[in-house]
C-alpha cells in the first residue's frame, strides 16, 4: 500500500486541496470528522482510483465552499490510500484507515474484488463503507455497514443479454473472462444465465488473467465456433487489447462489455476496433439531466476541461449521500451526532454513532444524485437503471436505458 504519489501532478493539486481540508479543523488536535477513501491510484487499472479521488474532490470542494462543516464541525479527509490495484493491499489500506486514522465513514472501491477484502474489516470495526461502484452481490453482503451507490452485476448481465437479444438480435454469442476477478467471473455467469434464459447460446468460453497482454489464442478459439459477438466482461485495460486482437484475426461483429470498460483509456487503448461495441454503463455523458450536467460543469472547471467517467460521477455521488447522512443525524440526534468527532474515537459514543450513521445511509430513497436517482433498498443496494453505450466513430455515444423494474423477476 502506498500514499498518494505526487508524481501524478494531475492529482497533486487534487491532494493537496484535501490536506488542507483535513486540516481545517485547526493545529492542536481540534475536532473534526475523519472520512477515508481508498482506490488504485497506482496499477493496472490505475484510471479507476484516479477517477473515484477526481470525484470526491469535487464533492469536497462543495462543502467547502458552504463553510466546510456539518453539525458544527470541520469535515476532514485523510489522504487518499493506493491500494495498487491489489485485493491484499486494499486490506491493509482499510485497516490503516480504520484503526490508525480512526475514520467515521469510508468511500471506495471499484473492483469489487478489493471491496470484498476491505468490507469485513469495515463491518467487524463498525464503520460505515459506500462503495461507488463495486456492482459483485457479494460486496454488500458483508454486513449491513457495507453500502453501494451502483447497480448489481445480476442487474447489468440481464440488461447486457436482453440488450444482445432483443436489440441486437443476436443468437450465438462468445466470452472470453477474467479468472482473476469477482467481477468479471460473476458478470459472466449472470449474462450467460439471461441469455440462454432469453433463447440465446453461449457457444465458446475462454479465460484470461489479468495483466495479460496476448490473447489471439483464445480469439481464435472463440471464433472457430461462429459466435455473432463476443462477451467480454473485464476492466477498460484487456478490453481494448482484446478489441484489436479480435479484428486482428478476422473477428467482425461485437464485443459486448460491463462498467468495468468505463475508462477514458478505453478507446485510447482500443482505437478503431472499439467502434460497433456496446457495454453497460451508470450514465451516458450527454443525457439531459441537470444533476449530470451540474456534475460534468463543475468537474470540468475543476480539472482543466476534461469530462468525467461515471466512476468519478458514482464517488461524486457516494461522498455526497454520506454527507447528508451526516446531516440529517446532525439534524435529528445532535448528541449522537457529536460522537463522529475525532476527539471521541475509540469511545462508545463513537461506536453509538457510526451505528446511526449506518442507519441514516440505509434510509437514502430518491437522493438525486449525478448518476440518477438513487435508493437504497433493504440489503443495502441501490434501486437505479443502467444505459447501453455504443462506440461510434471513436466515440461513447448513448443507445437505451433500461431500469430495474423492467427485468425478470
Amino acid at each position: 500500500m502506498k500514499r498518494f504519489p505526487l508524481a501524478h501532478v494531475a492529482r497533486a493539486a487534487a491532494l493537496v486541496a484535501l490536506m488542507a481540508l483535513a486540516g481545517c479543523g485547526g493545529k492542536g488536535g481540534e475536532e473534526k470528522i475523519v472520512i477515508g477513501e481508498y482506490g488504485s491510484i497506482t496499477g493496472t487499472d490505475a484510471t479507476f482510483g484516479g477517477s473515484t479521488r477526481d470525484g470526491v474532490q469535487v464533492a469536497w470542494d462543495e462543502l467547502a465552499a458552504s463553510g466546510g462543516k456539518i453539525g458544527g464541525l470541520n469535515v476532514g479527509a485523510i489522504t487518499a490510500e493506493d491500494d495498487e490495484g491489489k485485493a491484499e493491499e486494499a486490506a491493509t489500506a482499510v485497516q490503516k484507515i480504520v484503526n490508525q486514522d480512526q475514520a467515521v465513514a469510508v468511500i471506495g472501491e471499484v473492483a469489487s474484488s478489493r471491496s470484498l477484502a476491505a468490507a469485513p474489516i469495515c463491518q467487524s470495526a463498525g464503520v460505515p463503507m459506500i462503495s461507488p461502484s463495486s456492482t459483485n452481490p457479494k460486496v454488500t453482503q458483508a454486513g449491513d455497514y457495507i453500502f453501494r451507490v451502483c447497480f448489481l452485476d445480476d442487474f447489468q448481465g440481464w440488461v447486457m443479454a436482453n440488450f444482445t437479444a432483443n436489440n441486437l438480435k443476436l443468437k450465438k454469442v462468445a466470452i472470453l473472462w477474467d479468472v482473476k476477478s469477482d467481477y468479471s467471473k460473476g458478470l459472466k455467469d449472470y449474462f450467460a444465465t439471461a441469455f440462454t434464459g432469453m433463447g440465446g447460446t453461449i457457444v465458446g468460453d475462454q479465460s484470461y488473467s489479468s495483466g495479460d497482454q496476448d490473447f489471439r489464442a483464445q480469439l481464435t478459439a472463440l471464433k472457430a465456433k461462429a459466435p455473432q459477438a463476443i462477451f467480454v466482461p473485464g476492466y477498460y485495460t484487456e478490453a481494448g487489447l482484446i478489441a484489436r486482437q479480435a479484428r486482428e484475426t478476422g473477428f467482425k461483429g461485437p464485443l459486448l462489455g460491463g462498467d468495468g470498460w468505463e475508462s477514458s483509456k478505453l478507446i485510447e487503448i482500443g482505437g478503431d476496433a472499439m467502434n460497433g461495441c456496446y457495454y453497460s454503463n451508470h450514465w451516458a455523458l450527454d443525457a439531459p439531466d441537470s444533476n449530470l450536467q451540474h456534475f460534468v460543469a463543475e468537474y470540468k472547471k475543476k480539472f482543466n476541461g476534461n469530462e468525467p467517467d461515471a466512476i468519478a460521477g458514482l464517488a461524486y455521488d457516494a461522498t455526497r449521500i454520506l454527507f447528508a447522512a451526516m446531516t440529517k443525524l446532525a439534524t435529528d440526534d445532535p448528541k449522537t451526532f457529536a460522537g463522529l468527532s475525532s476527539k471521541n474515537a475509540g469511545t462508545d459514543l463513537r461506536k453509538q454513532a457510526t451505528a446511526k450513521l449506518k442507519d441514516e445511509i440505509a434510509q437514502t430513497k430518491d437522493y438525486p444524485g449525478a448518476t440518477g436517482k438513487i435508493t437504497i433498498d433493504p440489503n443495502r443496494n441501490a434501486s437505479k437503471p443502467a444505459v447501453v453505450i455504443e462506440i461510434k466513430d471513436g466515440k461513447k455515444t448513448f443507445n437505451t436505458t433500461t431500469y430495474p423494474q423492467n427485468t425478470a423477476s
